[in-house]
């Protein structure tokens, strides 16, 4: 009886909300396929009342009717965790989208579910554990080669206690789904282990003990690796309104962060950012690897074109995903585009379900549930000694680039770090549009420790910088008013610091092979120059000459921007824009 499935009947439909009449045992999260003629419509049951199940349908309910049969396979919604996940397109289920389209067409048919991991490719094995040896949860078997990765087979995470091993599998080429481990439990029962296993994605996989993350996730991104950094392990939001280059940001986070594996989710966005993605990243070489970027990457795409019910299983998803690579000691940067997406889903089966809204008919939950999410980052250290990071970004899409909506609110009240992005700056072609003035990072101290090593006065130089941009954008708001005479000649020389450290610092050229890509030993040698222009003691006798002054230094320091790091023409302009600093500075 135990293995019966329990079985249904609709009695009601609302959406893709629909009331099941049932008998059996189920639970909260179990998986219902609902049967429609010869197709079967997965589902997942989000509310229990009586003996009546609320279940959200993933697909279309076109042709659900008054008495059409549902059942419960007592399994929650779960990822295939296991080797070939690297390089893989799926969509929130974990549905493979190329094998669909193969199977389907371009136009995705409904009610097609495929495995995600290919069960005859073969993998060459080798054991690492040996009989007798005693090992637990997440504790490692043997691995099999990834791409660059070595890829841990370890004992599931759904087992729970110590197990005995009794018979390990020889050296070789297998399949997933080949037994290559037998152990026996804390009871004396026999267990049979392969290289597949599955998580249910709404419980967060960890093994270990977590730690506070201290080594920083360098981006070649300036302004974030200066003034805003986020270390490995932690957690940062970008908001911004639409067409602020949210998207472009999270691109250049994909290619160019200092991870192991990055996993895409595209929650809700439109399918061209997916696409242009998909094009451009198998001919996209890693910096740090030489590879091609899609060999570390794993994308979740559930575009606004797909059913809106299965966005808060995407996020889930790609969590998932992300924390098993991250119990393998790597490290990991999971990117959602974009968490408003997900929180609209929920607003919207929230009113399904006749729940008391909160702010902006969004669920009161809102804020627990982001909490959750964002709380699954984290430095981790295994049995084994090594340590792994899961890194969370997400975007959030304010509707007008209001920053004082729920969703915003509530991903700040649980990030590390804010990177707050303006419709002026983006309108005035400044790339990153990343305010610097409303931007802020947590994790400051810590990456300015980590970097003290190297660089003396690293953290003073950046709170230096900090104070500087504030003081030029009040005085400019001065002369906005007053005008460029209005104000003295110190304050006027301040504001062209602050201008020169915008412009040159904080701004980069995407479209420029140098300047795109600023890897951080680049930067160790910038940022101490732009430190020594603010603490330099430049005089001028009027403003005229000290904004010919700046206009040729910012010139000189932009071109030095597009230069090959260290070459002759490099170390030449460098040279050239020390003497002329000493120069003015002497001459006084």
């Amino acid at each position: 009886m135990k293995n019966e499935l329990s079985t249904g009947t609709v009695v009601k439909a609302f959406g893709n909300l629909i009331h099941v009449a049932f008998k059996g045992d189920i639970r909260q999260g179990e998986v219902a396929m609902v049967e429609i003629g010869n197709v079967s419509l997965k589902a997942e049951v989000i509310e229990i009342a009586g003996d009546i199940a609320k279940i959200q349908v993933f697909e279309d309910i076109r042709g659900v009717k008054l008495g059409t049969p549902v059942t419960f396979t007592h399994h929650l919604l779960e990822a295939e965790l296991g080797p070939g996940l690297l390089t893989s397109i799926l969509d929130g289920l974990q549905n493979p989208l190329e094998k669909v389209a193969d199977a389907t067409g371009l136009f995705l048919t409904r009610g097609v579910y495929i495995e995600p991991l290919d069960r005859e490719k073969h993998w060459d094995y080798h054991p690492v554990a040996k009989v007798g040896d005693s090992l637990s949860r997440g504790e490692s078997l043997g691995w099999v080669n990834e791409g660059r990765f070595s890829h841990q087979i370890m004992v599931p995470f759904t087992a729970y206690g110590q197990y005995t091993l009794t018979w390990t599998i020889k050296p070789g080429s297998y399949t997933i789904e080949t037994v290559v481990a037998r152990g026996v439990d804390e009871q004396g029962q026999e267990h049979a282990f392969t290289m597949l296993q599955r998580w249910p994605v709404k419980i967060p996989l960890f093994a270990g003990e977590k730690l506070k993350g201290s080594r920083m996730m360098d981006t070649g991104m300036r302004i974030l690796d200066t003034q805003f950094p986020v270390i490995k392990g932690g957690t940062f939001c970008a908001p911004g309104p639409f067409g602020a280059g949210k998207t472009v940001l999270q691109h250049h986070l994909s290619k160019y962060s200092s991870v192991d594996i990055v996993v895409i989710v595209a929650c809700g966005e439109r399918a061209g950012e997916v696409v242009e993605v998909l094009r451009t990243f198998p001919h996209l070489v890693d910096p740090h690897t030489s590879e091609s970027l899609m060999q570390r990457t794993v994308m979740i795409c559930n575009t606004s074109s797909m059913p809106v019910s299965a966005r808060e299983a995407s996020i889930y998803m790609g969590a998932t995903i992300a924390e098993y690579y991250r119990q393998m000691g790597l490290d990991v940067l999971l990117l959602a585009d974009s968490t408003s997406r997900w929180a609209q889903a929920m607003r919207e089966m929230s009113g399904r379900l006749e729940e008391i809204p909160g702010e902006e008919a969004f669920p009161a939950y809102l804020s627990s549930r982001i909490a959750a999410f964002y709380e699954r980052a984290g430095l981790v250290q295994l049995k084994n000694g090594k340590f792994g990071s899961l890194t969370i970004g997400g975007t959030v899409s304010p509707a007008g680039g209001n920053f004082e909506e729920p969703v915003t609110q509530s991903t700040l009240s649980v990030v590390g770090a804010f990177h707050g992005l303006s419709r002026e700056r983006s309108d005035a072609r400044k790339y990153p549009a990343i305010d610097p003035l409303i931007s802020w990072s947590k994790y400051v101290d810590d990456v300015s420790r980590e970097l003290e090593e190297k660089i003396e006065g690293w953290g003073e130089m950046v709170t230096r910088a900090a104070r500087i941009l504030r003081e030029g954008d009040e005085i400019g708001k001065r002369m906005e008013v007053v005008g460029e005479e209005g104000i003295s000649l110190k304050d006027f020389v301040n504001y062209l610091k602050s201008e020169l450290y915008e412009f040159v610092y904080l701004q980069q050229n995407a479209f420029d092979k140098e300047d795109a890509y600023c890897p951080l030993e680049r930067q160790k040698v910038l940022f101490p120059l732009i430190n020594h222009i603010f603490s330099a003691p430049l005089e001028f006798t009027s403003h005229d000459q000290g904004r010919s002054f700046f206009l040729e230094l910012q010139n000189a320091l932009k071109n030095m921007n597009f230069m090959p790091f260290k070459s002759e023409r490099y170390e030449s302009a460098l040279s050239a824009i020390k003497q002329k600093i000493h120069r003015m500075a002497g001459s006084k």
